[in-house]
């Protein structure tokens, strides 16, 4: 890791871009849509426009930093366990790819909340189908399908960092934890059932205490014989015998 010395800190860097710009853009949101039926959504969307582009940039520079962080994961673990963390990127990319896509359905929210507003706010008509389409179908369920590719990562890279010891164990088996409850409360909703988001909520304080454990700390290095081949260790031990 000599040639690669900053790469942990900025590692702890892209963890809590990603948490805080993650965090701020739901809170947008959730301003933003508040609570009630979908027509109550569109009314509430339509007179804070604003907030609700916020709440979009958030979500798509959120998962740019999810590129970077699975990058930066990528060149830690990559030599040492290839095809592991080849497979983590994989699904690192795909989180960030569908959180991307699942903006769309927030995009076209807003037009349709103006319309809706112009035409009178009407009771029933193909606004709600269009809204319920747009919001719980591609925004939501959208959110849902980057967070199964987002569980499935972090498992890996989590693993990752527990078995190399590059940060104490007692994180990296707080993080295993926090995304196995999330993604057991995920499989749940997929099935149909309602989930609670407080299952999730572990995830936000373990991504904030590893990114200020790496930011400040970095990675502890190990022995650089760790990973060698046995046929490696072999020659060496019979040089040093000689």
């Amino acid at each position: 890791m000599n040639a690669e010395k900053n790469v942990p800190r900025l590692l702890g860097v892209a963890f809590l871009f990603v948490a805080f710009a993650s965090l701020i853009s739901g809170l947008l949101l959730m301003a933003v849509v508040g609570s009630g039926s979908i027509s109550d959504i569109l009314v509430n969307m339509s007179h804070q426009l604003t907030l609700m582009r916020l709440s979009i940039l958030g979500e798509l520079l959120t998962s740019s930093g999810i590129v970077v962080l699975a990058a930066l994961l990528y060149i830690v673990f990559h030599k040492q366990h290839t095809i592991i963390a080849l497979v983590a990127l994989g699904c690192y990319l795909a989180e960030a790819i569908c959180l991307a896509l699942s903006q769309i359905g927030a995009l076209a929210l807003l037009p349709v909340s103006l319309d809706f507003v112009k035409a009178g706010a009407p009771v029933h008509s193909y606004f709600q189908t269009l809204g319920e389409f747009l919001y719980y179908g591609v925004n939501n369920q959208g959110y849902n399908i980057h967070m199964w590719f987002y569980c499935t990562g972090a498992l890996l890279w989590y693993s990752l960092f527990y078995t190399s010891k590059y940060i104490p164990r007692v994180i990296s088996l707080w993080g295993l934890l926090a995304v196995a409850v999330a993604f057991v409360g995920l499989v749940f909703q997929f099935l149909g059932y309602d989930v609670s988001i407080f299952v999730s909520l572990p995830i936000l304080p373990f991504e904030v205490t590893i990114g200020v454990w790496l930011l400040l700390r970095g990675i502890k290095e190990q022995p650089r014989d760790e990973y060698a081949p046995a046929s490696s260790l072999k020659t060496i031990h019979t040089e040093a015998m000689v």
